[in-house]
């Protein structure tokens, strides 16, 4: 994967160190606003990363915050100049909605992922990508399948980098029986799966359908984790939209269900052992797996 900072990330790393300056010297929203000739909203935005800070805005709060280190004041002013920065997919043809989780994925340092439906992206083989690619609403084009492909070997890219990206999954077993794409396409796709649990740095499990009811049946996230300052996101998918989650309390919620989920799942080679028997059995012919 190309080596660019993610203009996402740096803008939410810029707020945070914002927010920390305003803090530390008692001020309140309105009265930056007001210094600032802004509204006060503007101020929260920037402070939140939702607006990239300009240059010029950084260097006025330097000025409010009585910055007088050179390079403090410069660190700041190469966050605000590379939040405004495109990032590595912006050349290719991806729905709008998923940027903003590639630029946040980008710079995470831990992924903690969970699924009930369908195999994790940075699982999944091309084949299986362009199977989900043409049941997307709306529909796309095999140009824009073709670049998803593309974006899902980028990605990929960081479990085999020299500093693996470290990934915990836990899947509901019913990912593994829903045969997308039909047999060999799930096939080819539970061997890759089996072969990436021997990187060190990943982590399968499967929750199988005998552990009965756990707290995540109708949902599915991510929670990517990132360097301080900046705090964990949680991404949620599905039909309703793309959302994220940056409240703490929201934050905490997610981490406890997962840590649930992962005492509810097999151990990783036991989960491995399951996958590879199901993926063994769509060798079969139909008849036999009945």
């Amino acid at each position: 994967m190309p080596e660019v900072r993610s203009p996402t990330l740096r803008r939410r790393e810029l707020g945070a160190r914002l927010r920390t300056l305003r803090q530390e010297r008692s001020m309140t929203v309105d009265q930056v606003a007001e210094h600032l000739l802004c509204s006060p909203s503007k101020v929260s935005r920037m402070e939140t990363g939702q607006r990239g800070a300009t240059q010029r805005d950084v260097r006025d709060l330097c000025d409010l915050y009585g910055i007088a280190s050179a390079v403090e004041r410069e660190r700041l002013m190469t966050l605000a100049k590379e939040s405004r920065q495109q990032g590595w997919w912006q050349s290719h043809d991806v729905p709008d909605e998923f940027r903003t989780y590639l630029d946040l994925e980008q710079d995470a340092i831990a992924l903690r992922t969970y699924q009930s439906t369908i195999v994790p992206g940075l699982l999944q083989t091309p084949e299986y990508v362009r199977e989900m690619s043409n049941v997307l609403v709306p529909e796309v084009s095999a140009e824009t399948a073709n670049d998803l492909v593309g974006v899902k070997l980028l990605r990929q890219g960081r479990l085999a980098s020299k500093a693996p990206l470290p990934l915990s999954v836990v899947l509901d077993e019913a990912v593994l029986h829903r045969a997308v794409g039909g047999p060999a396409v799930m096939r080819a796709q539970l061997e890759r799966m089996v072969e990436t649990t021997r990187i060190h740095s990943v982590t399968i499990q499967v929750i199988p359908y005998k552990a009965g009811a756990h707290p995540a049946m109708d949902s599915t996230f991510t929670i990517l984790d990132f360097t301080d300052p900046v705090p964990s996101v949680v991404y949620v998918e599905g039909l309703v939209g793309h959302i994220y989650l940056e409240r703490p309390h929201d934050i905490t919620r997610y981490e406890y269900v997962f840590d649930r989920l992962k005492s509810l799942a097999l151990s990783p080679q036991d989960s491995a052992e399951l996958i590879a028997k199901v993926g063994a059995d769509y060798r079969l012919p139909k008849s036999a797996r009945l």
